[in-house]
C-alpha cells in the first residue's frame, strides 16, 4: 500500500495510509537514494511503498522518486547532511527582526538552498508586534526581497495578527516550515491548528535565542476542506550549505542570473575579475550590497550566523 511519512525519529517513521489509515513503520534493507549520503534517508513528506512482515509489523519497502526536498548541514563545519523534508509545495522561513534577530546571512543561505533544490520560497516576519517605531527599517528589509521576487508577509502569531492571508496560501498545499529556534513555529502552527497544542519555549534573555521545542520534524494536518498540510522542523540555529560547488553558487542568488552573460570571463565568480556585470550592479545599487556580502561569505564557506 502506498502512505505518506508524516514523522521521522530516526529508527522509526509514522506514515499515514492513503486509506487514511496511520501506524509506526520501519525501513527493510538500506535506501540509497539518488547517489545522497544522508543520516536520514526517508524523510517526511516522501511517498512509500508499505506492507506488513511475518510478524504483522508495517515495513516500508520503497520509496517514489521525490519532486523535490530541502537538505541541510547541521552547521557550517558538520559534514552530516540531512534532508529536512520532501515533496513540497512551498517552503516558508519564519524569521524575527527582534527577539531575537534573524540575520541576512542566515536568511540568504535558506533561499539559495530553495532555488538549489526548486522549492518556492516565501519569508514570514514574525513578532511584528515588537517592531513599532520601526517601520522604516521593515519596510526596507522586506523591500530587499520582495524586489528579487521573495513573496514577504508579516504576522504575529502571538496576537493571531496577519494569519488569514498565510491561511489562505497553505490552502491544499504542503509546506514547509522552518527557522531559528525561538522565531515561532510552534506558536505560528497552534495558531493554524487549533487543539494540536504544541509545546512552546521561552526565549533566552541572556544570548536572545530560543530552545529547542521540536525535536523531530513532523507534518500536521490542517482542518480544511481543501486539504493542506505543514511540514514542522526542529529550530535551526546553522544552515550549511550542501553539495553546490562554488562556480555554481552565483546562479541561485536570483538578482544575478540576468547578469551572468554579461559578464567578461564565462567563469566569472564575481570577486575582483575585471569586466563583471555582478560587481557593476553591486556599485550602482542595483544588486543589494548586503546580499552580496553574504554571496562572498557563502562562496569562502565563512560563518555568517549571528
Amino acid at each position: 500500500m502506498k502512505a505518506t511519512v508524516v514523522r521521522s525519529t530516526g529508527s522509526w517513521y509514522r506514515i499515514r495510509k492513503d486509506d487514511g489509515s496511520s501506524c509506526d513503520a520501519r525501513i527493510r534493507g538500506k535506501f540509497r537514494l539518488d547517489g545522497l549520503n544522508t543520516t536520514n534517508p526517508i524523510a517526511v513528506g516522501d511517498r512509500v511503498e508499505c506492507n506488513n512482515d511475518e510478524e504483522g509489523h508495517e515495513v516500508i519497502t520503497g520509496i517514489e522518486p521525490r519532486r523535490n526536498y530541502i537538505i541541510r548541514r547541521s552547521n557550517n563545519l558538520s559534514r552530516q547532511r540531512q534532508i529536512l523534508a520532501a515533496n513540497l509545495d512551498r517552503a516558508i522561513l519564519l524569521i524575527t527582526l527582534a527577539a531575537p534577530a534573524t540575520s541576512t546571512g542566515f536568511i540568504d543561505r535558506f533561499l539559495l538552498t530553495c532555488e538549489a533544490y526548486h522549492v518556492p520560497a516565501l519569508l514570514l516576519i514574525n513578532k511584528c508586534d515588537l517592531l513599532e517605531g520601526a517601520e522604516a527599517e521593515v519596510e526596507a528589509f522586506a523591500d530587499m526581497y520582495r524586489r528579487i521576487g521573495y513573496p514577504v508577509m508579516l504576522i504575529s502569531a502571538l496576537h493571531e495578527e496577519g494569519l488569514e492571508p498565510l491561511q489562505a496560501l497553505l490552502r491544499g498545499k504542503t509546506t514547509l516550515l522552518s527557522g531559528h529556534s525561538g522565531a515561532g513555529k510552534s506558536t505560528l502552527i497552534n495558531r493554524l491548528i487549533p487543539g494540536l497544542d504544541l509545546k512552546t519555549g521561552a526565549i533566552s534573555a541572556q544570548h536572545q535565542k530560543g530552545k529547542h521545542t521540536t525535536t523531530f520534524a513532523e507534518m500536521h494536518f490542517l482542518d480544511d476542506p481543501e486539504g493542506g498540510a505543514i511540514i514542522d522542523t526542529p529550530g535551526i540555529r546553522d544552515l550549511g550549505v550542501v553539495d553546490l560547488e562554488a562556480r555554481e553558487i552565483g546562479h541561485y542568488f536570483v538578482e544575478f542570473r540576468p547578469l551572468l552573460n554579461q559578464c567578461r570571463f564565462h567563469n566569472c565568480r564575481h570577486l575582483n575579475e575585471p569586466g563583471c556585470a555582478v560587481l557593476a550592479a553591486v556599485e550602482s545599487g542595483t544588486v543589494s550590497a548586503e546580499r552580496y556580502y553574504n554571496y562572498l561569505s557563502i562562496l569562502h564557506n565563512e560563518d555568517v550566523f549571528r
